[in-house]
């Protein structure tokens, strides 16, 4: 099992969620495609405020599940910005679950890294603008 001891004390959370019941496959899981949407919305918010605007997603570049999600547990969504390109930002999230509240444990559940284009109005690609252009007060 891939324990940690902790949620990561260094960074807060980009999105945090419970899945509940009607989030569950047929093993009694939380379905995946729940885990890939919440880590999608994740790493598109520090994709947002980096190009300044809206941003799709062009590609999932890995993921990898670790461990199951079951419901109860409390999810956090850490994401970080780990390379920009003239037109795309490619984000890593690192998902976590806290779970069994008598005696809590925090695992590592999955991890991802997608690639976000910014866009325009009409949803054609443009230009991430310069880093000291993206910083807000």
């Amino acid at each position: 099992m891939d324990a940690e001891s902790s949620l990561p004390g260094d960074k807060q959370p980009t999105l945090r969620v419970m899945p509940m019941p009607a989030d569950l496959n047929q093993n009694g899981d939380v379905f995946g495609g729940w885990v890939m949407a919440q880590v999608d919305v994740a790493g598109a918010i520090p994709a947002m405020r980096r190009a300044r605007g809206r941003v799709a997603t062009v590609s999932v570049n890995s993921f990898l599940f670790k461990q199951p999600v079951s419901v109860g547990d409390i999810v956090s969504l850490y994401a970080e910005i780990v390379h920009v390109g003239r037109t795309s930002i490619t984000v890593r999230v690192e998902v976590f679950a806290e779970r069994n509240y008598a005696a809590p444990i925090v695992v590592r559940v999955t991890q991802a890294e997608l690639t976000y284009v910014a866009i325009d109005a009409d949803g054609k690609k443009r230009l991430v603008p310069p880093e000291d252009a993206a910083k807000m007060e």
